[in-house]
């Protein structure tokens, strides 16, 4: 994997491969997760991918993609650390299984560049009709996350958690926000950020690192930089001295407990393996033990958010054992933080980890939001670094790592029966 500046603000991560049957594109803007724009980025991209002035609707876009042997595009809306990532992804064959040499490398790469630089518009700006139409599927979409309790517990809870701080917002906006979103004011936010937002390419198929280099600056080449805006730094934050409890009503048979963690540790791989034993894997203390021997959930599992130093526990449970529930939770926190465990919980989650980690390789697109992430939150530690990072991991410093956990935020999802 090798990351360069092709232009100012401007960077392309390429990594050469021949291990898979595609060839791999993305080409992202990263700019500052905030409250007033997030919902703009993610209209903004979605009405970027309705055509361009050479392909102009939906119809010919296809047809292009069709003239390439069938090569994918779709948009996307990320949150890295707290950042906000949006852009294209795109995949098409391989030119090894190409007849008579014909290349897609460079009209790939075209056509990345004509989305952002030259979109399908009306009378010098974006097309209101699909302006329009976006807005309303958006809006339905950000909505829709309340018909998954699940997701939508753990969303709050973030929110909660993270009140003030832009790690606590939607990717993809709020739906408020995005309604009243105008043509004229989505227009001018796009002649605002194009110029100035940090822009990440990522190639990874079998092309010569030259090649790309080439098409991707070619293809951009038209881009305006200045004013550049460089990705926000993820700050951490301490735990508060009591813990918030937040509870809510709702019309749910089962009630969703979330608990959020904050820790200081800047032992990452440490806190990575922790996570594993404490919740991320079928082995973990709240699975075996929360879970399955003392049947207090009908699910449960931990996330670490590595970029903002947050752990987070999501839930299933029945109204009558929420208090029995959350001592448990803390008591198999409280067990890792005094190094209680067997050799075999620290063995299998260190190395279900790794095999997470490795698993990135499998899929080039895995690569490429590894690659973002990094990108986004100013890190260039490589996935071979982190997996040795990670296989360097004791059980002291587990231990350590627990001891920097502390309880932030306790958010229940009851239902009106309860």
């Amino acid at each position: 994997m090798a990351r360069q500046m092709l232009m100012d603000n401007v960077y392309l991560t390429y990594i050469p491969s021949e291990k898979f049957k595609t060839s791999f594109f993305s080409a992202q803007l990263v700019m500052p997760l905030q409250k007033e724009t997030a919902g703009l980025n993610a209209l903004l991209v979605n009405v970027l991918s309705r055509g361009t002035l050479r392909f102009p609707d939906m119809r010919s876009l296809s047809a292009q993609l069709d003239r390439l042997y069938g090569a994918r595009l779709e948009p996307t809306v990320r949150k890295k650390g707290e950042n906000q990532v949006f852009g294209f992804v795109a995949s098409c064959v391989d030119e090894r299984f190409i007849p008579d040499g014909e290349r897609l490398l460079e009209p790939m790469a075209d056509l990345l560049g004509e989305l952002f630089l030259s979109p399908a518009t009306r009378n010098g700006r974006l097309r209101g009709d699909y302006v329009e139409s976006e807005r309303a599927n958006l809006a339905d979409l950000i909505r829709s996350d309340i018909n998954d309790k699940r997701i939508y517990a753990a969303r709050r809870l973030l929110e909660v958690m993270c009140e003030g701080e832009p790690y606590g917002l939607s990717r993809l906006g709020t739906a408020k926000e995005v309604e009243r979103t105008s043509l004229q004011r989505l227009n001018s936010h796009y002649q605002a950020i194009l110029p100035a937002a940090r822009l990440e390419l990522f190639y990874c198929g079998a092309a010569q690192e030259k090649r790309v280099v080439g098409a991707f600056t070619k293809a951009f080449a038209a881009l305006p930089r200045q004013g550049a805006v460089e990705p926000a730094a993820t700050v951490r934050k301490a735990a508060p001295e009591k813990c918030r409890v937040v509870e809510e009503t709702m019309d749910v048979s089962q009630g969703k407990l979330g608990i959020g963690f904050r820790t200081d540790s800047q032992d990452m791989p440490a806190t990575m393996v922790m996570n594993a034993m404490f919740g991320g894997t079928s082995n973990s203390k709240l699975f075996l033990n929360v879970r399955e021997k003392l049947s207090l959930c009908y699910y449960a599992g931990s996330t670490y958010h590595r970029a903002k130093g947050l752990v987070t526990v999501s839930s299933g449970i029945e109204a009558a054992n929420y208090d029995r529930a959350v001592a448990e939770i803390m008591a198999q926190l409280e067990a890792l933080q005094d190094g209680r465990w067997e050799d075999w919980e620290f063995q299998g989650a260190r190395s279900a980890l790794r095999n997470s980690l490795l698993s990135l390789e499998d899929s080039a697109g895995g690569l490429e939001d590894y690659a973002m992430g990094q990108a986004a939150i100013g890190s260039d530690e490589s996935l071979p670094l982190l997996l040795e990072a990670v296989s360097a991991v004791t059980e002291e410093r587990v231990r350590q790592a627990a001891a920097c956990v502390r309880p932030d935020t306790i958010y229940f999802l009851k239902g009106k029966e309860a």
